[in-house]
């Protein structure tokens, strides 16, 4: 007998809720019934899965009866108002907003690291912030051999951090500029088109942004450490998708450069990118649709004995969100977490 799951996708129809729906096909999740939900905004719309037209509903308290799974993709406070109640009627849900990320009683996965957290769920377990994901994903296989001590981590974000709206914003600015004309920004505070600016979440009274925080805060949770020095710049850029990260890690004692890449190499949902002849590392455009997070230009900090430097790209919808909530998804299935109420023969 196999066992199939009812899942539910709440912010169906945006551009990690979309990527949701084809990573759930494509990796032959088991589904037995899917609902699509968002707000009464987007209700009407049908997207496809399996070769059907599924409408997308808007959700409310009924919308997650006879429910197994939600995946929450819809922001914070639409997961606060709607979490609960899906818990209540006997649904496990996977968050991807920052909601639940840092509550004690929730536990925050990244299955290539610490997957043993999710059995520990109480009915919520939070996907963590795209940069966290993509970054203890390169780093925590080498923690796991030497404890990393201190990480200095500098983000380049791109505008699918931001949705599908900053996304298309930017193609509009690209095109207004070209054109001799003022990019208008409606979405991000400011023009993202041959641009950057510094992240424009939420300043702290030290001066660091929530983005920059949710790095500290969440990495020392997913790694089980709160003695682990972190630091983080974080910076949006005009790339359309996939994010890339420059770390610096610092270590008791020096870790050798080809260790690192032998390490790195074989490590889970990892690919190393190197070509030193011909200056090739990861890039974002080649990081796009990818469901590894590449890593290359691994090299001695010529600053620091113990310190290594390693470059990073990842793709934000997917491996930063999405992929990582359908692999916790999986996870919870392979190790028989879920109660499946719908069995085939």
């Amino acid at each position: 007998m196999s066992k199939s799951y009812r899942v539910a996708i709440l912010g169906a129809t945006g551009a990690v809720g979309t990527e949701l729906l084809e990573l759930l096909e494509s990796r032959t999740f088991p589904v037995a019934e899917l609902k699509l939900l968002a707000s009464e905004r987007s209700a009407g719309r049908s997207l496809r899965f399996n070769g059907e037209n599924i409408p997308v509903e808007p959700v409310s308290d009924r919308a997650f009866e006879n429910v197994d799974i939600v995946l929450a993709s819809a922001g914070g406070s639409t997961s606060k108002t709607w979490a609960a109640i899906a818990v209540e009627k006997g649904a496990v849900v996977i968050d991807n907003s920052s909601a639940f990320r840092m509550n004690p009683e929730v536990p925050l996965v990244v299955p290539e690291v610490n997957p043993q957290a999710a059995a520990n769920h109480q009915g919520i377990i939070a996907n963590p912030n795209c940069t966290t994901i993509l970054m203890t994903v390169a780093v925590w296989p080498l923690h796991k051999i030497k404890p990393v001590q201190r990480i200095v981590a500098s983000t380049y974000q791109s505008a699918s951090g931001a949705g599908a709206r900053a996304m298309a914003e930017v193609k509009t600015q690209t095109s207004a500029i070209l054109q001799g004309q003022p990019p208008v920004a409606e979405v991000l505070p400011y023009p993202l088109a041959f641009n950057l600016f510094p992240h424009n979440s939420p300043l702290n009274d030290l001066g660091y942004c929530e983005e920059e925080m949710k790095m500290v805060n969440e990495t020392r949770k997913i790694f089980g450490s709160q003695e682990i020095r972190i630091t983080a710049t974080c910076v949006r850029v005009p790339v359309l998708r996939a994010h890339s990260e420059a770390i610096n890690l610092e270590f008791a004692t020096p870790f050798s450069v080809e260790a690192a890449k032998e390490i790195l190499n074989s490590a889970p949902g990892v690919k190393l990118v190197e070509d030193w002849e011909n200056n090739h590392f990861p890039m974002p455009i080649e990081a796009t649709g990818r469901d590894e997070v590449l890593v290359g230009r691994i090299r001695q900090d010529i600053s620091h004995p113990c310190g290594l430097e390693l470059w990073l790209c990842g793709d934000q919808i997917r491996k930063g969100a999405a992929l990582n909530a359908i692999q916790i998804a999986e996870l919870l299935v392979e190790k028989n977490l879920l109660k499946p109420l719908v069995t085939s023969h």
